[in-house]
């Protein structure tokens, strides 16, 4: 069913370069051709199709993503406008997103390969800042957009509108727009509601509001929003996807925010999202 499988790889980690190796190996037996991408190429593996990551979305089926949650995130943004399948093999601490064993690669690995899998469609969203007007800067995120102040004991004050219509306007440390996949990253830690992966819907954090009454806020998945920095002497700001700095923010930008492009994982058929809530967030 998958006749061509690209491999991305977390870099410089000894426990991966096992991982890819017996991956590898696993492939070959069943005469998959495989492409490995460019930066995964500092693994000692012989394969003569290292590619770039655009080649991977382009020419594979699937993709087979070997680290943490982290290392699928990046090929997620990459790889969303491909339609490619992603597969995550977990070397990391938590692994929502990663869930497949190096252990279980001969088992559960095999059973996909022949088609015995669960999908699971999760969605991006995008950011585009403007200032005056101009598009100055555009990212996306499966986990989260996150607008948050600088290195500054200030708060930030910003002005959101979802549809056109004003919510309101705070105070706060910043704000985290997560998709239900981000769910349980930042905005859990932040007091956000964990959101089943299946919902169309977007979560509002608040951090640290300057309010009592604040509350995280759950909207339709399909919704614009739109968050003004507003021009009082508060502190500077900055915008982060997934974690990784994109754009400093001054007093009048403004970022507009939606649904943007999907992805779809694979998983073993033995997956629950129940379970992995479970074992992840050491419930009883």
């Amino acid at each position: 069913m998958f006749n061509n499988i690209g491999i991305i790889a977390k870099k410089d980690n000894q426990q991966v370069n096992e991982c890819l190796q017996l991956l590898v190996n696993f492939l070959l037996k069943r005469q998959i051709n495989i492409l490995i991408d460019a930066s995964s190429s500092v693994y000692n593996i012989k394969l003569n199709t290292v590619v770039e990551t655009a080649k991977l979305g382009k020419s594979c089926d699937l993709v087979i993503v070997i680290g943490g949650d982290g290392t699928l995130l990046q090929a997620a943004r990459s790889l969303a406008k491909y339609h490619v399948y992603l597969l995550g093999i977990n070397l990391g601490r938590l692994g929502f997103l990663t869930d497949l064993s190096p252990l279980e690669i001969d088992k559960h690995l095999g059973q996909i390969l022949d088609g015995k899998y669960i999908e699971e469609k999760r969605f991006l969203i995008k950011a585009r800042v403007y200032r005056d007007d101009l598009l100055l800067s555009s990212c996306n995120a499966l986990n989260d957009i996150v607008i948050h102040r600088c290195d500054i004991p200030h708060m930030l004050s910003f002005e959101t509108k979802i549809e056109g219509h004003f919510v309101n306007r705070q105070r706060a440390d910043g704000l985290i727009i997560s998709t239900p996949t981000g769910s349980t990253a930042y905005a859990l830690s932040a007091g956000g509601p964990i959101i089943h992966p299946a919902l169309n819907a977007l979560v509002l954090v608040t951090i640290c509001p300057h309010t009592l009454s604040n509350r995280p806020l759950v909207i339709d998945g399909d919704s614009n929003l739109q968050v003004t920095i507003c021009n009082e002497k508060t502190g500077h700001a900055q915008l982060s996807g997934d974690g990784i700095f994109r754009q400093k923010l001054v007093s009048g930008d403004s970022i507009l925010i939606a649904k943007h492009q999907h992805i779809t994982l694979l998983h073993p058929k033995t997956h629950e999202h129940y379970a992995t809530l479970r074992a992840k967030l050491a419930w009883g």
